[in-house]
């Protein structure tokens, strides 16, 4: 499977629903959720009831609720943004000592578990994970901040997880546009996190249309 994931972290608030459904009609079916606390990262941005006030808009086109936790102590958070309306969490293996206690807790809920690592965390780190998450999300900017540049040589990292984790989706996240979404489908990545680029755009619909050209060309 490969799908593109338009962030709302990049939306216009004021038109999130409009804009979810803009995607939507051009093809997108996975939502993703950019969560901040202020602590894990810098930014603080939104929480459960910004995933229970789209849950409909996205569940009735039978989309994807794709949820990813920059927060200390994930484990924490992870059954309100269950009941929120989640169909999958992610949580960084850097934000707290009890991975495989959450990534238990998650599964446990109903929902995917993915586990995500920053650009410095070596793949290394969580290898005992391996066979225990549905997706591994590789960042390819430094958390916290929209507009960054996709850090060259990412997909060297993108390969080495698609190695160890051959029945995981590997997801990228950070810089992710028409431009480098197709070296990250070459080293292995099958769904791709994309904010700027989409939502940043005057057409966000022929911007997440262009994203998707671009990896089928590849």
């Amino acid at each position: 499977m490969i799908a593109i994931a338009p962030s709302i972290l990049a939306a216009d608030f004021a038109r999130l629903g409009e804009q979810i459904l803009a995607t939507e009609r051009a093809g997108a079916n996975r939502v993703h959720v950019d969560v901040m606390d202020g602590h894990f990262v810098p930014p603080i941005t939104i929480g459960p009831l910004v995933v229970d006030g789209i849950r409909e808009l996205v569940h009735d086109a039978d989309g994807f609720l794709d949820v990813h936790l920059m927060i200390e102590r994930p484990e924490r958070h992870v059954e309100a943004f269950a009941k929120a309306g989640a169909d999958s969490i992610t949580i960084h293996v850097e934000a707290t000592p009890h991975v495989h206690y959450a990534v238990k807790a998650i599964h446990e809920l109903g929902l995917k578990a993915g586990i995500a690592l920053n650009p410095a965390t070596p793949v290394d780190s969580i290898v005992p994970l391996a066979g225990t998450v549905d997706l591994v999300l590789c960042m390819t900017v430094n958390p916290g901040w929209g507009g960054q540049s996709y850090i060259d040589g990412s997909e060297t990292k993108v390969a080495q997880l698609k190695r160890v984790f051959p029945q995981a989706a590997v997801e990228v996240d950070g810089g992710i546009d028409a431009n480098t979404a197709p070296r990250a489908a070459h080293a292995g990545a099958r769904l791709f996190v994309a904010g700027s680029a989409v939502f940043g755009a005057s057409d966000p619909a022929g911007a997440y249309r262009a994203i998707a050209e671009s990896i089928a060309a590849d």
